[in-house]
């Protein structure tokens, strides 16, 4: 019978085998997106749970592969015939499970393999990655290199611009995309620096002759980031909401983040767009990870209201989630904003034919009122 363990830097912390008894070595070190529970051969039910939730997780492990053999790779395991979450799980187990996310992996029980063999910080595969992203209806391969070189293999709507590259002993992630998009990133990091919260620097780059932003890579061996999507089992097993558990680690990075949410009218911030710090020590959440993602902002930029917030769990504005929190910690400028704003916006005015800082304007002076009232 084959069977799995799911590993945690050099720690297995569970076992999975194929008739979907599993068994559990170390809760505290499982996987947040990973729910697997004990089952003998008459529990039917639940081993088809576990080997569910098995499939699921593996084929939402991130693909990352160097250009040059993503192509071959992806045929050679049927990438065409990937349907469901079983094919795309068989394509994870081939090279591990292995991501730039976390320290988790995986290997079949008779393996006799380490992860400081494999691990991607020491062991890259070349200069340039493509991450794959196995989920939903297919694979997303994001990067051009790879969409050049695969016109025949991949379908056009997976070929996404985002590429990994490796300078200097650490990794970049180029984001490509809509002119405006890449723009809107740019302008959205300059003004996020202005003020205190712990963010993601992106820098302007081109990349086989297209603009993209640039940013480096935040996680290590010592510390990984968990999505807020992915946080529901290890608040079940501490008997705390969602929202208990970022007042009990995080309240200022969560008021920052709808600080600046507000101000540049990032409509995006779902729970795959923030989350929390994990310390792989212990594997436990230690505070939001620092706040990344600017593409979709100023968007709904027309009125002061902004969009939905995402990130409360009641129904309001980004204005009132924004106001709230200049009231808590205040507005934490920690130094001036471009005195000439319309020359940070000029290209991105241009890309999408409106003065948008009129209305940036307009958002920061409703912050800066707010505070002293």
């Amino acid at each position: 019978m084959k069977s799995w363990a799911v590993m945690h830097l050099e720690r297995q912390v569970a076992v999975i085998r194929e008739d979907g008894t599993c068994t559990v070595f170390f809760p505290r070190f499982m996987p947040y997106d990973l729910d697997l529970k004990p089952a003998d051969e008459d529990s039917l039910i639940t081993r088809h749970d576990n080997l569910e939730h098995f499939y699921t997780w593996c084929a939402n492990r991130p693909l990352t592969l160097s250009r040059s053999s993503a192509v071959d790779f992806l045929v050679s395991h049927g990438y065409l015939r990937a349907a469901t979450d079983r094919d795309r799980a068989a394509i994870a187990l081939a090279y591990h499970g292995l991501c730039l996310t976390d320290v988790f992996w995986i290997r079949h029980t008779e393996e006799n393999i380490r992860f400081a063999q494999i691990d991607l910080w020491d062991h890259p595969l070349s200069d340039e990655y493509v991450d794959v992203v196995l989920r939903d209806h297919g694979m997303v391969a994001r990067n051009t290199g790879l969409a050049r070189a695969s016109d025949a293999a991949l379908p056009k709507a997976y070929r996404v611009p985002n590429v990994w590259i490796q300078q200097g002993g650490s990794f970049q992630l180029l984001k490509g995309g809509d002119p405006g998009d890449v723009e809107a990133e740019l302008v959205s990091s300059q003004i996020a620096r202005c003020f205190d919260v712990d963010q993601v620097l992106y820098e302007p780059m081109e990349f086989e002759g297209r603009p993209v932003s640039r940013c480096e890579l935040v996680t290590s061996k010592d510390k990984s980031i968990v999505f807020a999507r992915n946080m529901k089992n290890y608040s079940l097993r501490e008997r705390m909401t969602l929202g208990e558990l970022i007042r009990s680690r995080d309240m200022y990075g969560l008021h920052m983040m709808n600080i600046i949410d507000y101000l540049i009218g990032n409509t995006d911030r779902n729970l795959s767009n923030w989350g929390f710090w994990i310390d792989n020590h212990n594997n436990q959440p230690e505070k939001l990870f620092p706040l990344m993602d600017f593409n979709r902002s100023f968007r709904s930029y027309d009125v002061p209201e902004g969009s939905q917030c995402l990130i409360m769990k009641e129904k309001v504005s980004q204005r009132e989630a924004a106001v709230r929190g200049v009231r808590e910690i205040g507005l934490r400028l920690v130094r001036d904003l471009p005195e000439d704003l319309s020359a940070l916006f000029s290209r991105l005015n241009a890309l999408r034919q409106t003065r948008l800082e009129v209305m940036f304007q307009t958002r920061l002076e409703i912050l800066k009122q707010a505070v002293k009232e």
